[in-house]
């Protein structure tokens, strides 16, 4: 009997991941998995909407991402450089992504009860697993 297949935080992972390469640019922009109380003028925000595990050792987690700005411009910028960036993780320090798949191009939707600019995009991860550790 194969051993059973644990999968990491695909959210986990790419926020991670994407809080660094921001950082790295310069940009000191937060990526979050819920939208702040006390809302910067731009941050990322990161939630798992589906997905499924593929076969054995792989998972693919759909991902949403939110890029939030102060205005048109700037939330073009940074969701051009955030999807940038995603797509450049496979083979990061060696996380265990190694696919990164679009099914959401950039679209514009602002906030509609703060009015806030938004922009969103969508994509599928596919994350390796790891056997369990025996008990």
């Amino acid at each position: 009997m194969a051993a059973p297949v644990e999968f990491p935080d695909a959210v986990d992972v790419v926020r991670t991941y994407l809080q660094a390469a921001l950082d790295a640019a310069g940009l000191g922009v937060r990526v979050v998995t819920r939208v702040p109380t006390s809302r910067p003028a731009s941050f990322v925000r990161i939630e798992r909407v589906g997905g499924s595990r593929i076969d054995r050792i792989t998972d693919r987690p759909r991902l949403d991402f939110e890029c939030w700005g102060p205005d048109e411009g700037a939330v073009a910028d940074l969701v051009k450089v955030a999807r940038a960036l995603v797509f450049a993780i496979p083979g990061w320090r060696g996380v265990a992504a190694y696919d990164v798949v679009d099914v959401g191009g950039p679209n514009s939707s602002p906030d509609p009860e703060s009015g806030q600019e938004r922009a969103s995009f969508a994509v599928e991860v596919s994350l390796r697993g790891k056997a369990l550790a025996a008990p």
